[in-house]
């Protein structure tokens, strides 16, 4: 089981080496485990421990780069560390981090986090949700944070950036990590790519695709 004292505890925030996103897309994926996403957008500072990922990557069937370089997915194609924002089923905004070497279409979802600073600030943004549900499901990560599409293709790894990834020195025990199918994709869904953290519950429910191969 994680250490729930320490996951919800933010210490000190320290940069970011870029080299740690240049693995492949699910080793990257369970790399960014545990990392802090913080943005300071308007006068609301809101930072998330990650606590659950999903690997993509441009010979994947369900990867958004699987379909080719365009100006949408650029970042994903991009240096390992930018933002890549997408915008779903006409509401939600969906947070990912570029990974692997530049030119190379990867990213890592950002599916679920713990809030460690601005608690209030997340209640207003998903007003009427337990603390738990905060920041459970990528839609509602990227809702806590004020994410939109207009901050895809930010550099995360900027330390004086508005929106940021960083080690705040916590990191999960390798027997904490779980890896299974991802959730809610129709193609490669059994491709187990998905990551999260034992005993979390703020790790988000699998759901299969209606239509994913059975």
């Amino acid at each position: 089981m994680t250490d729930r004292p320490s996951l919800r505890a933010r210490g000190q925030l320290r940069p970011l080496d870029r080299s740690i996103l240049l693995a492949e897309a699910p080793a990257a994926a369970e790399r960014v485990l545990g990392l802090v996403l913080t943005s300071s957008i308007g006068d609301a500072t809101v930072s998330v421990r990650i606590v659950e990922t999903e690997a993509y990557r441009q010979d994947d069937p369900a990867s958004h780069s699987s379909r080719g370089r365009t100006p949408t997915t650029e970042p994903m194609f991009g240096p390992p560390g930018f933002s890549y924002v997408y915008f779903t089923y006409g509401m939600h905004h969906c947070m990912n981090v570029s990974c692997e070497p530049d030119g190379i279409g990867a990213a890592v979802l950002l599916r679920a986090g713990v809030v460690v600073e601005g608690v209030e600030a997340a209640q207003v943004r998903r007003p009427g949700s337990p603390q738990r549900d905060l920041a459970r499901g990528p839609a509602r990560l990227a809702a806590a944070l004020a994410i939109e599409r207009s901050w895809s293709g930010r550099d995360l790894l900027d330390p004086a950036g508005a929106l940021r990834l960083a080690d705040d020195g916590w990191r999960p025990g390798a027997d904490t990590i779980v890896a299974g199918p991802r959730t809610g994709v129709r193609h490669g869904s059994r491709t187990p790519w998905r990551f999260w953290l034992d005993g979390v519950a703020e790790v988000s429910p699998h759901r299969r695709h209606a239509k994913a191969q059975r």
